[in-house]
């Protein structure tokens, strides 16, 4: 049996997910993973028509991770919801690549993508929010996932330890350049660019913003059942 009969959907998915990851997702192109298959592009068209459906199917495996059974069914909705958005920044941070992709496919075509707005649409209309509320808020909770990702604090990727303290240190010299009289905050917040900055309080940070906007929006509708400080 050749290549082409052992190739399976799967095999697919994970090669793409693969190249994105290593450079980019503009290499995720049907001609590059056939190559990388050692298949003919024929052969891939089976399982995706084009590109924009094997990017769905990237999008799918990824987003797969968000909806999982280990989620406490019993625990109270916000706690549930937090837990789908670390979720989704989990996968995210594995892939960084594969933000770009949410905006360039019709994400209704994915079916983990519906199902985790499903649950979030529920557990949302539990907190009191109406459908086209809770849909809102769902969106801007994948786009803050994203943004999350996209803005991690430190140097570029592939960069070596001496490298990544040089473009540190330039960074911080191009804050403390600015004049101190109009923009004092700023030159003093070039100081923090003297450590490696502290990703892990980064994320905590940025998801309790995000929760807490919810939360407060929730607390003012009705009796809340979240739990205070329920994400730490």
């Amino acid at each position: 049996m050749g290549a082409a009969e052992k190739l399976t959907r799967q095999a697919v998915v994970d090669k793409a997910v693969g190249l994105a990851d290593a450079d980019g997702v503009e290499a995720v192109t049907i001609r590059r993973l056939a190559q990388e298959l050692g298949v003919t592009p024929m052969a891939l068209y089976w399982h995706f028509k084009n590109k924009d459906l094997l990017l769905q199917g990237v999008a799918d495996q990824v987003l797969a991770e968000v909806v999982t059974p280990e989620f406490d069914p019993a625990a109270p909705w916000n706690a549930r919801l937090r837990a789908m958005v670390e979720a989704l920044v989990r996968v995210l941070r594995r892939h960084p690549s594969l933000t770009s992709i949410f905006p360039m496919i019709e994400k209704q075509g994915v079916e983990s993508f519906t199902r985790a707005t499903e649950v979030a649409l529920d557990l949302l209309s539990q907190a009191g929010f109406t459908l086209e509320e809770g849909y809102f808020i769902s969106s801007h909770l994948l786009q803050g996932a994203i943004a999350l990702v996209d803005g991690q604090p430190g140097c570029p990727v592939r960069m070596s330890e001496s490298e990544a303290a040089e473009w540190r240190r330039q960074k911080r010299l191009a804050l403390e350049s600015l004049p101190a009289d109009r923009f004092p905050r700023m030159v003093d917040f070039a100081k923090t660019f003297e450590p490696e900055p502290d990703v892990e309080r980064y994320y905590a940070f940025g998801l309790d913003l995000l929760m807490s906007g919810v939360e407060a929006m929730a607390a003012q509708r009705a009796p809340s059942t979240a739990t205070p400080n329920s994400a730490t």
